[in-house]
């Protein structure tokens, strides 16, 4: 039956091989065993239930806490050809009685359906009318007490198999399970220990990095302003942290998304939905977004104040880089983090659970103060295994240099005790040390302290950022009450009595995650047309890694579009013949990037990168007062090219004004149509106007738009 499988993989998803570990899985399911797989998250452990249930007679019962993840699943099932439903919470009455039907009848190959539906005993009665060869358990650490997200439905999920007319073959699935959780898991569900897959815990793809004693806001702006067009989430630990960076990234015209469990349903699935369409770039949220989010071109996942343990943070950041492609998670440490978390874990965790809480909570700050690879501490909590040093983690690959700090330490150290320590916070600390004249600094007689205005050359912000960088080495400590205060601790007696040196590294520099390739951004934008027409995510039509593959193959017939990776006999019949028009009407308007065609060959050669620069050569000429079609004309180019470059000029700032290209009397009518649409779906919006507003007309109107509210 695994030759079976391997045909299903290539004709259904594109795929020609398995990936480490899904054959193994799979052999095991085609042969009736039950089976524990632990991949990490973006590892394919979908493919190891969804390809057999293509291969058994059947309908295959999947159970997932997640229902934004089930929504993901089956919409991208249902794009590949294969019947698929879910059966939640989210659905009304009528439809959820429709889908039961449709389940009876043997409609479907999949049902993903929420453990809390196994306490229905109408439910259960359905299930055994059923033809069900295989029960998929996802997140399956959920079952198990020592797991970091246990839910006490996932313990009835043995009674339910055990009351099926045939025991269904049992396949139990995770990417975050300790050795421990691991052998509860099998012991519910009553799996051989010896009948496990893992294909270990390290993400090649990732790049993890810890960053401490910085201005954590600055440097996020910095990221995301270097990474403009990639997908990232924002994680904090609080809802009034998400609120406020929210409210911080949005001010500075990041299109941004926020979701935490303070908002109701219909608010939380708007922004989600923003999100997973590609309307927003940026998510900031708390933990309780994302774990069921399938979207694949996550490029980075930063964490803005410290997560509770090792579990947490790696499924959280291993949302990153779910296609494969290079993506970066970023940690961004303060000590008093971890106030907030044991603060968290006071409020939230049973008694008898504490103890081995604040454990994870102290293992997790470990992490964050190692010097070793941060990558290798990883797979070692998971796994107990040593493994060589990852090499492009940032401890691996930390060139900065260190610069020696003693000087300024006891400075700050010795304007603590004068201050009378536990007494006050680091702002105004920051304000003696500079000198300030502030009201509270004069009434309370501080400017008469030797320390007054030591620091006097740096401004506040820099020394509150040398008080930040001295707290997350320890040096000093953090009360926490009503106000923080800070006092000295043994380390920072140390350094003040001149026992101890202090290094600092220079800041880290933010980079650009992905390199910009012209082609992708133009089959990224078809992408997004086809995905708002059919009302899907964009990764669901393809994941960046098939778009990458076409910019290296740039494929021009049915045969080669086949060739690319993630294309099936069902999305080449649906999307092939747009795709290519695309990019051959781009290699037609670049002839420099043109390859020459290499058939049969295992190596392909990388197209040419194209002139980076075109888009303000096009803007020379518009600014001479050509119109759109003269610059077409005079320069050889498609007129939805020079449309592109117009586009780019605007979101670099550069002076292109919307009463340039939309007629007066048309800027209404797009306003209003705007408004009656109630978003910024290009397609609804079109609808509304005639035929001679172009979509380009409604695109620049929005830019403009964009650039009055920032």
């Amino acid at each position: 039956m695994i030759q079976r499988a391997k045909e299903m993989l290539e004709q259904y998803y594109g795929y020609s091989s398995f990936r480490l570990g899904q054959e193994r899985a799979i052999q095991s399911v085609l042969n009736g065993e039950d089976t524990l797989c632990v991949m990490p998250t973006g590892g394919g452990k979908s493919i190891c239930y969804q390809i057999p249930a293509v291969v058994f007679e059947g309908t295959t019962i999947v159970i997932s806490p997640l229902i934004s993840l089930m929504k993901d699943q089956v919409d991208s099932l249902l794009q590949l050809g294969i019947p698929a439903a879910f059966i939640n919470s989210s659905l009304t009455g009528s439809e959820t009685r429709e889908r039961i039907e449709k389940a009876k009848s043997g409609e479907y190959k999949l049902l993903y359906i929420a453990p809390e539906r196994l306490e229905s005993y109408d439910f259960m009665t359905l299930l055994k009318e059923l033809d069900i060869p295989l029960i998929a358990v996802d997140e399956a650490h959920c079952i198990s007490q020592w797991g970091h997200d246990f839910r006490p439905s996932y313990q009835r999920i043995q009674r339910m198999i055990g009351s099926l007319p045939k025991r269904p073959t049992v396949l139990a699935l995770t990417a975050t399970a300790t050795p421990k959780v691991r052998q509860d898991i099998c012991r519910s569900l009553d799996i051989d220990e010896n009948n496990s897959v893992l294909t270990g815990f390290e993400r090649e793809n990732l790049s993890f990095s810890v960053i401490k004693g910085q201005d954590r806001v600055k440097f996020l702006k910095d990221f995301i302003k270097k990474n403009g067009n990639e997908a990232g989430i924002i994680y904090a630990a609080t809802r009034k942290t998400v609120d406020k960076l929210y409210e911080q990234l949005k001010k500075s015209g990041v299109n941004v998304s926020r979701y935490h469990a303070g908002y109701d349903e219909a608010e939380r699935m708007e922004q989600q939905e923003q999100f997973l369409q590609d309307q927003s770039t940026v998510m900031v949220a708390t933990n309780a977004f994302g774990m069921g989010i399938d979207k694949s071109n996550i490029r980075y996942v930063i964490h803005f104040q410290l997560p509770k343990n090792m579990e947490s943070y790696y499924q959280e950041a291993g949302r990153a880089g779910r296609d494969g492609l290079p993506s970066e998670c970023i940690l961004l440490y303060s000590p008093q983090d971890v106030q907030v978390q044991r603060f968290l874990i006071d409020q939230s965790s049973e008694a008898d659970r504490m103890s081995q809480e604040l454990q994870k909570l102290q293992l997790m700050v470990d992490y964050c103060h190692t010097e070793s690879c941060l990558q290798r501490s990883i797979v070692r909590y998971f796994s107990n295994e040593d493994t060589p040093p990852c090499g492009r983690c940032g401890n691996c690959t930390d060139s900065r240099e260190s610069i020696d700090v003693t000087r300024e330490a006891q400075i700050v150290l010795s304007c603590i005790v004068r201050m009378g320590q536990k007494r006050f916070g680091k702002t105004i600390i920051a304000q003696v040390l500079t000198g300030s004249k502030s009201k509270k600094v004069l009434e309370l007689r501080l400017n008469k302290l030797p320390t007054y205005g030591l620091m006097k050359e740096k401004s506040t912000k820099e020394v509150t950022d040398f008080i930040e960088f001295f707290i997350s080495q320890e040096l000093i400590a953090v009360e926490h009450g009503t106000f923080p205060t800070l006092y000295i601790n043994e380390k920072g007696k140390d350094v003040l009595l001149g026992k101890e040196t202090v290094k600092r590294k220079e800041a880290v520099q933010t980079k650009q995650v992905a390199v910009n390739d012209p082609l992708f951004e133009e089959l990224r934008m078809v992408r997004k047309e086809i995905a708002e027409r059919e009302n899907v995510p964009p990764f669901v039509i393809f994941a960046d890694t098939a778009l990458k593959d076409m910019c290296v193959k740039q494929p021009q017939s049915r045969e080669e579009f086949l060739t690319i990776t993630g294309v099936g006999q069902n999305k080449l019949e649906k999307y092939g013949e747009r795709f290519i028009e695309a990019i051959t009407d781009y290699l037609v308007q670049n002839p420099e990037q043109k390859d020459e065609a290499i058939k049969g060959s295992d190596s392909i050669e990388k197209p040419k990168k194209a002139t980076p620069n075109s888009h303000l050569e096009t803007y020379t000429f518009f600014k001479e007062e050509m119109s759109v079609e003269e610059i077409a004309e005079h320069r050889d180019l498609a007129v939805s090219t020079v449309e592109s470059h117009l586009i780019q000029c605007m979101q670099e700032g550069m002076d292109v004004q919307m009463e340039d290209i939309i007629p007066d009397e048309y800027v209404s009518e797009i306003e209003h149509a705007i408004q009656q649409a109630n978003g910024e779906k290009l397609k609804p919006i079109k609808e509304l106007l005639p035929d001679e507003v172009s979509y380009f007309m409604i695109k620049v109107y929005l830019l403009q738009n964009e650039r009055q509210v920032t």
